[in-house]
């Protein structure tokens, strides 16, 4: 994704964009694109039923995808073999996307009575940061309850944690190698904090524990600085993973860690702790409980059983709770099949998942 010679359209989203568009407009249904960024579009899609429709759901799924590095099947081929489809966004989250579809045009054509008003909408930036969810909560869009797709072998996950992500910078004074003690050198600054992270790392996880999620964690993923071996830095950089529980903030754990940092021995220098990407907030179980029971019922009223579980992974479903809606993830597909060198899709799981949707739409 780093390469600038590549056609922004081949990149993102906008080819999906505009087979979605066809097929909501192949609906006869009312729609709308969602600028987002230039050339990326949410879209969504509102079904409105002929009598006084009982309560209100939006069924959101994402339109990227992450990269195709690495894959040992065609990324885009759709190959069809034992019962299983293969390409990149099969499991995470095409097959969730296209249940949903399927849901929606099923309402649109046969028109239920008593059925749900229905949002459809397919957002961008999901694998990335989360943009398209982001504006489509700023926009208004609000229901009484949310469906989002991703894996989840057709059960519910309502809880999960929140995820922070910072950029901690040092910087020095550059100098020739052979003479280090003229310079300043940003990375020895960073490593008094590094090893200060390790030791916040070890605080968190004496904290009491989420009795769902479990435990706060905090990582630092990747780091670089300086120009050359000969060269005493003047810069380093660290990219730092927090997970948050429900009850935290970005702005909360920022403070926390911030200050934890200020306070080490030895940190006598200037640093900085900046936002390196949206993130999510946590998805707290207490805001779904009677989302939960009435999907579980229509699940069990389809496929039998289902189970109710966290997962550790963020989703969209984070931020539209935010805005006041309580929801749920579910989809077909498993996800340990997501983002891998050969993802794949069962497609015994999508039919079950689209009736499932309809049911609940139709208030089954």
């Amino acid at each position: 994704m780093g390469r600038t010679d590549i056609d922004p359209s081949i990149l993102y989203e906008s080819r999906v964009t505009a087979f979605l568009e066809e097929q909501l407009r192949a609906l006869g249904c009312e729609f709308h694109r969602q600028r987002v960024v230039e050339g990326r579009d949410n879209l969504v899609a509102t079904y409105t039923p002929p009598t006084p429709a009982p309560f209100s759901v939006m069924f959101e799924a994402h339109q990227d995808t992450v990269p195709v590095d690495g894959m040992i099947v065609e990324p885009f081929g759709a190959k069809v073999e034992g019962g299983k489809l293969y390409g990149r966004g099969s499991c995470d989250v095409k097959a969730g996307g296209a249940v949903m579809l399927a849901a929606f045009a099923r309402l649109v054509r046969e028109k239920p009575a008593g059925s749900a008003k229905v949002t459809l909408a397919f957002t961008v930036d999901e694998e990335n940061g989360g943009l398209g969810v982001s504006h489509l909560m700023q926009s208004g869009l609000r229901a009484d309850y949310a469906i989002v797709a991703e894996p989840t072998l057709l059960n519910i996950v309502n809880a999960h944690k929140g995820v922070a992500r910072w950029a901690l910078e040092t910087s020095g004074r550059a100098c020739h190698s052979s003479r280090p003690e003229q310079g300043v050198n940003a990375v020895y600054n960073m490593a008094r904090l590094i090893r200060g992270i390790e030791e916040y790392a070890q605080q968190l996880q004496s904290l009491p524990p989420d009795p769902v999620l479990g435990a706060r964690t905090i990582s630092v993923g990747r780091i670089g600085g300086g120009v050359s071996p000969n060269t005493v830095p003047d810069f380093c950089r660290a990219e730092v993973d927090r997970r948050l529980l429900p009850g935290e903030t970005f702005d909360s754990a920022t403070a926390d860690l911030d200050a934890f940092l200020r306070a080490l021995p030895g940190v006598d220098f200037p640093f900085t702790l900046t936002q390196a990407s949206p993130g999510c907030t946590p998805l707290d179980p207490a805001q779904s409980v009677e989302l939960v029971k009435r999907f579980g019922a229509t699940i069990d009223s389809v496929v039998g059983t289902h189970t109710v579980h966290s997962v550790p992974f963020g989703t969209d479903a984070s931020r539209v709770a935010v805005g006041g809606v309580p929801s749920v993830v579910f989809g077909p597909g498993d996800i340990a099949q997501a983002h891998t060198k050969d993802e794949w899709i069962d497609l015994a799981q999508l039919e079950p998942a689209a009736e499932i949707l309809f049911r609940f739409a139709c208030g089954k």
